[in-house]
C-alpha cells in the first residue's frame, strides 16, 4: 500500500470515488468544501455548438475523483452522503488505494492537463455542408479565429487552401 505522511504525522492514501453521472464537479467541490483534500484533473477541450468552436472543461476520468484519507484521523462517513458521490471504488470489503505516484505524476504535468485540444485536428477528413463546395470532402488544417477553418480542398488536381466558415463543415 502506498501512503503519504499528512501534518499530524498520521498515514493517508489516496482512494478512488465514483461519482454519479455528470456529477464529478458537484462531488469535488462538496468535498473539498468538507474538509477532504481531492485531486480532480480536468481537461480543456473545444466543442462545436451552434456553429461556433466552445472551451470545455471536462473530467480527465470521467465519473472518477481522487481523495486523500486517513484510515484512524479521517471521518469516511459523510463522503457516501456527499452530493455527487456515488461510492467509494473497492475491492470486496477493502477500499482500493492508489498508488501517491500516480496522483503526484498527474499533478506535476499540468501542461498535459490543461492544453487545449480543438474539436477538430489537423489532417483530418472533413464535409463541407454548405456553400458551392457542399458535400465534398476536404482535409483540416487549423482554426483562423474562433470561427473559421482553412482546410485543403482538392480542385482540377491541385490543392487549394480554402478560408470557411466553422459551421459550414462536419467531421467526416
Amino acid at each position: 500500500m502506498d501512503a503519504v505522511s499528512n501534518q499530524q504525522g498520521a498515514i493517508a492514501c489516496w482512494y478512488v470515488i465514483q461519482c454519479k453521472g455528470g456529477e464529478s464537479f458537484r462531488a469535488a467541490e462538496h468535498l473539498t468544501n468538507q474538509g477532504y483534500e481531492v485531486f480532480h484533473p480536468v481537461l480543456t477541450i473545444q466543442r462545436k455548438h451552434q456553429g461556433r468552436l466552445k472551451e470545455v472543461t471536462q473530467p480527465l476520468f470521467p465519473y472518477y475523483l481522487f481523495i486523500c484519507l486517513d484510515q484512524v484521523v479521517s471521518n469516511w462517513r459523510p463522503i457516501r452522503s456527499t452530493r455527487g458521490v456515488l461510492r467509494l471504488l473497492t475491492f470486496g470489503d477493502r477500499p482500493a488505494t492508489i498508488p501517491s505516484q500516480l496522483v503526484e505524476t498527474l499533478r506535476s504535468q499540468p501542461h498535459h492537463l490543461e492544453g487545449i485540444h480543438t474539436y477538430f485536428r489537423a489532417g483530418e477528413e472533413i464535409t463541407i455542408n454548405e456553400g458551392p463546395f457542399k458535400d465534398i470532402e476536404a482535409v483540416f488544417t487549423r482554426c483562423k479565429g474562433e470561427e473559421r477553418a482553412i482546410v485543403l480542398l482538392n480542385l482540377l488536381n491541385r490543392t487549394q487552401h480554402l478560408v470557411l466558415p466553422i459551421k459550414s463543415i462536419s467531421k467526416k
